[in-house]
């Protein structure tokens, strides 16, 4: 089976949560599947760039594209050092076409050939989010929530089994549970339903990336990456 594993900014914030998110991808490489993996810039590593610059500009989407760039090459060497062959790709290595809008561009073309192969070598394949590379080969950047367009992106062109969205929360719940201690967690969500919380502001999935769980039919689950529930 092939899993897209999305890991967010709060997931990789410092060393251990990346330590930890590496073995929940070598859990689920172990457990004989294949993963291509989707990762955030570290913590607030996109808000501390964004502070550098007063506005969106070709130049500035090659600032921020940097951070994830730097995500993915920390995995890798985490995962090889792990016994776990893996290669690091930025978004245009990846294939994720855009259109030409900085700061907020949207996924016009996913060619993930070279996903492929390197998948098909055995290698976990490592995905800078939030990125891509506008008709004209300059790099953009997605917006807010950005990586996960680019997982369920990813999904839906890799035909994944499942795309997982790992959190600092343990799933989906009525509110944000970090804010209000009494939010209950939701057992299941289709993806109409997921699009109307993503809509209404939940954190948990963008509002991008939820239609196009819905459009293309993408099984999503969420998950913690910091309370990790047995793998199945």
């Amino acid at each position: 089976m092939l899993f897209v594993e999305k890991f967010g900014g709060s997931s990789l914030a410092g060393v251990e949560r990346v330590r930890c998110a590496a073995r929940l991808i070598a859990d689920t490489v172990r457990a004989g599947h294949s993963v291509a993996a989707v990762l955030s810039a570290q913590g607030k590593t996109t808000d501390a760039l964004l502070s550098t610059a007063a506005h969106y500009s070709r130049s500035l989407d090659m600032l921020l594209a940097t951070g994830e760039q730097a995500s993915v090459a920390l995995m890798a060497m985490t995962l090889e050092e792990m016994g776990l062959p893996a290669v690091s790709l930025t978004g245009w290595q990846a294939g994720v076409g855009t259109d030409g809008t900085y700061g907020d561009a949207h996924i016009r073309r996913l060619s993930m050939e070279r996903v492929r192969r390197e998948l098909d070598e055995g290698k976990v394949v490592l995905i800078a989010g939030f990125q891509g590379v506008s008709p004209g080969n300059d790099i953009t950047t997605l917006g807010r929530g950005g990586s996960d367009t680019t997982a369920v992106a990813a999904a839906a062109a890799l035909r994944a089994d499942e795309c997982r969205i790992y959190t600092d929360v343990e799933g989906v719940f009525t509110a944000d549970p970090r804010l209000i201690p009494e939010a209950r967690r939701l057992s299941a969500v289709d993806s109409e339903e997921m699009l109307r919380l993503a809509s209404l502001g939940s954190q948990v999935l963008h509002e991008r990336s939820a239609a196009l769980a819905l459009r293309f039919a993408v099984p999503l689950t969420v998950l913690s990456s910091l309370v990790p529930a047995p793998f199945r």
